[in-house]
């Protein structure tokens, strides 16, 4: 009996010692990761809870989130949070749920403060998301708050009073009392993998870029120095151009659009290249410096411009 016991303690302290060698070694031996650092889990760790849990340090007024948008929001949202084209709605539309056609805007539909701070903090502005500072989050939501007339026009944001304000619609949401229930496995006639996994945003249309897939049209191949050229050009309309200038948005003339190509081009190029490189604000519209996307080179920005002249037949 004694020399079973033994040997059963023996065998399992063996055990628990191949188990930790085995994690220990884990990474090493499989390849398969290692244990996060502490920098890494604070990198994931961002959400923010509508009672103000993991909001920074940090303060934004309505005046200085006005710049802001102007600069970086409105090209798609409108200078008054109306929306561009398909893009969101942000303001407006309270007393709206109920009727056919409800407008889901920031003041109608979303039930708090934080969701709008989180939002912006993770995924604006749209081709430069997690760029902005803190005190521009605090700014930017604020002045979201301002245009929805939640906040008055000298109000300053703070972690400290954001949770304190109210949304008109945050009793609108509720947890869902149903129990939950699981589909049956599907098992005749299913859907294969490779049809589900086609699916995608363009295709079902429900994104303003759904109908960009197949808009933007291949440059001319005549050399493999001009094809290294288009495919340069290609590459930074696609990142930072496309947004606006295959829809119209905020005046942006049209890809293809031969005369509102060629009354831009009248102004010579270097004014072209200028108004790319630097930003315009004028009759005509309004444009962000390198399409908001301020990393590109200026070589790049030259070789979109020069492609959307191209395309267009405006030499």
């Amino acid at each position: 009996m004694f020399k079973t016991l033994k040997f059963s303690v023996l065998l399992g302290m063996l055990l628990w010692a191949v188990f930790v060698v085995y994690v220990v070694h884990a990474e090493t031996r499989f390849n398969i990761g290692h244990s996060p650092t502490t920098e890494q889990i604070a990198g994931w760790d961002i959400d923010i809870r509508p009672d103000g849990s993991g909001l920074p340090e940090g303060s934004g007024s309505v005046e200085s989130g006005e710049m802001l948008y102007e600069e970086k929001c409105a090209s798609c949202h409108g200078v008054f949070g109306e929306g561009e084209d398909r893009w969101p709605v942000i303001a407006g539309g309270i007393g709206t749920l109920k009727e056919e056609k409800p407008e889901k805007t920031v003041g109608s539909y979303w039930p708090y403060v934080s969701t709008l701070w989180d939002y912006i903090h993770r995924a604006m502005p749209f081709l430069q998301p997690q760029s902005l500072t803190d005190n521009e989050v605090y700014a930017l939501t604020a002045y979201v708050l301002y245009l929805n007339d939640q906040v008055d026009e000298d109000f300053v944001l703070t972690k400290h009073n954001l949770p304190t304000i109210t949304l008109p619609n945050e009793k609108g949401f509720f947890i869902d009392p149903r129990p939950e229930v699981l589909n049956s496995r599907c098992m005749t006639n299913c859907l294969t993998t490779e049809q589900m996994s086609s699916w995608s945003a363009a295709d079902l249309g429900v994104t303003p870029l759904g109908h960009l897939s197949n808009s933007v049209p291949v440059a001319s191949q005549d050399s493999s120095e001009s094809d290294e050229a288009n495919a340069l050009a290609i590459e930074t309309y696609k990142k930072a151009c496309v947004i606006c200038h295959d829809a119209g948005v905020a005046g942006a003339p049209i890809l293809g659009d031969k005369e509102d190509w060629r009354q831009r081009r009248e102004k010579g190029l270097e004014v072209l290249y200028q108004n790319a490189l630097n930003g315009y604000l004028g009759e005509k519209g309004y444009m962000p410096a390198k399409g908001g996307n301020l990393g590109l080179t200026d070589g790049s920005v030259k070789a979109a411009v020069d492609y959307m002249l191209s395309a267009g037949d405006i030499d």
